[in-house]
């Protein structure tokens, strides 16, 4: 409603004729949006939100909303004029655009243009045709980025601590942009069921999982652990029943994201979540679900899948499958099915990772493999560790340092148990 009592609403204002037609002023309001840096934040900002709220009004899912309850209590539907859905497609496809346009730049960026998107992005989350249309235009993936450098960044201001007064203000509105984001993921969530190809979005790259796993284990703010936990929960339980996609497409549903979680390491975050009060019963209900999905997806796993999961996600952490023992029974299954040592190479791969402590178990492992693998040395050589792992010698991390010194050891003498 755009003014109370005088029946004026954004369908008699923006939508003509019998068949309740879009009209073109829209088309003001997107000028705006693309005249990008050049335009005014707050300007462009307001420009996208109206534009939201003029488009969804067209949308078949918010029809329910015009239902009211009258003086009697009885539900009735508002009176209100038809509006076209396919005159809103093409303007509604353009604003979805520009949003994630907006969350690809800031993620790959300093993240200061993300503020001018929210708003919009949070209103188009009510409507079932737009956070389909945000999927297809690869917002999950975008929207998962920018999570994960958010929440690294709230970890990283966590161990830091506070530096006097300075910026006091600045760490407050990035949780709350941080609720909002995950605000945005958590409602794509609710389209698990019904889409394979947002099922497929949330499973490409684990990104996804990880930010709301991320999110947990800094746990910002209640409201945002909630959001992620409720998220996290609509993943372990969905189902491609409802819609299984084509043939040709891989099937997805809570198990996947259920491994991905284990790999993420949700269980100790669930472990430490469930030793905490809270006041939320949403928040209590979901960790003691998750809690019990992640003891049985694990029953079900091998030690040695937990660890091929781990590696695969690339979010490694010090655990009973980064030892000495585990890795006496287990080197020989690095080679991998074709002998390709797939997973080794991810080792490799994952000692210029910018995370220290992922670096650091990395460079464990592959000094574990060279170790307890026949001819390992010559391998790991063959494959690039050596260099890779000497450049981290000299990092300022001292933890990195000392495993990166070690692993080069191993690499280098060939029987390390006489001189460690």
């Amino acid at each position: 409603m755009l003014m109370t009592g005088t029946g004026v609403t954004i369908s008699s204002v923006f939508y003509v004729g019998k068949e309740g037609i879009l009209v073109d002023q829209w088309k003001a309001l997107l000028r705006l949006l693309n005249k990008g840096g050049k335009g005014d934040a707050f300007a462009q900002s307001g420009a996208a939100l109206c534009l939201a709220q003029i488009l969804m009004t067209a949308c078949p899912s918010q029809k329910n909303a015009n239902m009211v309850t009258d003086e009697k209590g009885q539900t009735v539907k508002k009176v209100s004029r038809p509006t076209s859905y396919a005159s809103a497609v093409e303007p509604l496809e353009a604003l979805t655009a520009w949003i994630v346009s907006q969350l690809k730049t800031s993620s790959s960026s300093s993240g200061s243009n993300i503020g001018v998107a929210i708003p919009a992005m949070t209103a188009l989350m009510n409507c079932t045709e737009s956070r389909l249309l945000f999927a297809a235009s690869g917002g999950i993936k975008y929207l998962a980025r920018h999570l994960r450098s958010g929440g690294k960044k709230q970890a990283g201001s966590k161990k830091g601590g506070d530096k006097g007064n300075v910026g006091r203000d600045r760490p407050s509105a990035s949780v709350q942009q941080l609720y909002e984001l995950t605000f945005c993921l958590w409602c794509m969530t609710y389209e698990l069921n019904g889409s394979a190809s947002v099922r497929a979005d949330f499973a490409k790259d684990g990104q996804a999982v990880a930010a709301l796993v991320d999110l947990i284990s800094v746990a910002p703010r209640e409201k945002v652990v909630r959001v992620s936990l409720s998220g996290l929960h609509n993943l372990a339980t969905c189902t491609y029943l409802e819609n299984p996609g084509p043939a040709s497409m891989p099937t997805v549903d809570g198990s996947v994201f259920l491994t991905e979680m284990l790999a993420c390491g949700l269980m100790k975050a669930i472990e430490h979540l469930k030793e905490r009060q809270w006041t939320d019963p949403d928040i209590v209900h979901d960790i003691d679900a998750l809690y019990k999905l992640l003891v049985q997806n694990y029953k079900e796993m091998t030690r040695w899948e937990v660890y091929k999961t781990e590696v695969e996600s690339g979010h490694l952490m010090w655990g009973t499958v980064h030892t000495e023992a585990f890795f006496k029974e287990n080197a020989n299954m690095l080679e991998g099915s074709d002998g390709d040592f797939k997973l080794l190479k991810v080792l490799i791969a994952l000692t210029a990772s910018k995370d220290d402590d992922v670096a650091a178990v990395a460079c464990f492992d592959i000094g574990e493999f060279v170790r307890h693998y026949p001819n390992g040395r010559a391998i790991a050589k063959r494959l690039g560790a050596k260099e890779l792992v000497m450049n981290l010698i000299e990092h300022e991390n001292p933890e990195l340092q000392r495993h990166a010194l070690q692993c080069v050891s191993k690499i280098m003498v060939q029987n390390w148990e006489f001189v460690k």
